[in-house]
């Protein structure tokens, strides 16, 4: 017996032994330390103060300067619409039309009115003649021939009434028609035949045949950068997309929204183009083009990267070859490059893979091979760009 327990005890504490022993390589694993990250090569580039006119462009539309909204006078159902959207008009052109059949009834009232009215007055104007007679000759006193001067007169001013409310109801008769006060086109169809619509419901959009505006929307913080632009001979121009030459026009402001647009939050901008033949609708892009700047830091598209929610950009440090972020607000766009602000001349930013590295990583700079300088051996050149692992997404480990 004490044998056989030994045995088994010893049997239980070698199981015991081996299965602690895969945990003991486990945790040995984990306190090994993660690899360095790799120098990359990178390209940069060391910033000087440019030249930089400070454009920035605005999405803009061609309007008419004068649109109505066209509705009917009187309510009712509408019959008949005589226009579509892209039709030019008239003036005096019909554009709609309402059922009429309750108007001219009550045209028709307003005369039976009129007529009752009418005979009444003559009435009492010939009793008054007759009271006056009467009166002459001293048989009625004068209290009552007052009271038969007053009924007349009131009888006259009842048939005025209602001769004005006869022509109160024959304009109404007539506002079941819609027509166009000016020449222009219909640019929208608010109602269809069948609807029943009330008084002032819009029917259908006209632009006049007039001025057009160039029509864009201006965010808050560059309402001042548009209103300097627009004092500045030149500060303003517009671009039509459908223009062959490609040429910028000079426009002029003519109206800035005193109130921002409850939904986009901008300003609403109507600037006019004189001299140029537009259609309504045309796409256009509005240039603004700010002071001319000698001290202007410019940066290529790749450069400027998104770090923590932030414009950033990768900066070299010579001495160390290891990267930091620096965040950088971009003001405007020249071409193909950023003008930003937050640098100073001297600085040397990374222009390539800036999205890839991490904060103190080490780097090299890359330079494109090309022929040695005199006096200098073929192996001095920096690596061929097929051997250098460029900064890129697929070069990260």
């Amino acid at each position: 017996m004490p044998h056989q327990f030994l045995v088994s005890s010893g049997s239980r504490l070698l199981s015991r032994v081996l299965l602690s022993l895969p945990v003991v390589a486990l945790v040995a694993c984990g306190q090994h330390e993660q690899p360095p990250e790799p120098e990359r090569y990178v390209r940069t580039q060391v910033l000087s103060a440019q030249s930089a006119g400070m454009q920035r462009e605005y999405a803009a539309e061609v309007r008419a300067r004068v649109e109505s909204r066209l509705s009917f006078r009187v309510g009712g159902k509408l019959l008949e619409r005589k226009v579509d959207l892209g039709t030019v008009v008239k003036p005096g052109q019909v554009l709609a039309r309402l059922d009429s059949q309750d108007l001219i009834l009550a045209q028709e009232a307003a005369k039976a009115a009129v007529l009752a009215a009418k005979v009444n007055r003559d009435q009492l104007g010939a009793d008054y003649k007759r009271y006056i007679d009467l009166h002459r000759q001293g048989f009625i006193s004068a209290a009552e021939l007052d009271r038969r001067d007053a009924a007349f007169k009131a009888a006259q001013a009842q048939y005025e009434q209602a001769r004005a409310q006869s022509d109160v109801q024959r304009n109404q008769s007539q506002y079941s028609t819609l027509v166009s006060d000016t020449a222009g086109v219909v640019t929208s169809v608010d109602a269809e035949p069948g609807m029943v619509v009330a008084a002032g419901t819009p029917i259908v959009r006209v632009a006049n045949d007039g001025p057009r505006d160039i029509v864009f929307s201006v965010p808050e913080d560059q309402l001042p950068l548009v209103r300097a632009a627009a004092a500045r001979p030149g500060g303003l121009s517009v671009r039509l997309w459908a223009d062959t030459k490609d040429t910028p026009r000079p426009i002029e402001l003519r109206e800035l929204a005193a109130s921002a647009d409850p939904v986009t939050r901008t300003f609403l901008a109507k600037a006019e183009l004189k001299g140029a033949d537009v259609r309504l609708g045309q796409t256009a892009t509005v240039l603004l083009t700010g002071t001319q700047s000698d001290q202007a830091i410019k940066l290529p598209l790749s450069a400027v990267a998104e770090i923590q929610g932030r414009s950033a950009v990768m900066l070299l440090d010579g001495k160390t070859m290891t990267v930091q972020p620096r965040p950088v607000q971009v003001v405007g766009a020249e071409g193909n490059d950023l003008i930003v602000q937050g640098l100073a001349p001297g600085m040397e930013v990374v222009t390539a893979g800036a999205h890839v590295l991490t904060p103190g990583q080490k780097v090299k700079r890359f330079r494109p091979p090309g022929p040695p300088a005199e006096g200098t051996s073929p192996t001095a050149t920096a690596p061929s760009a097929s051997a250098v692992p460029m900064a890129s997404a697929s070069s990260k480990p």
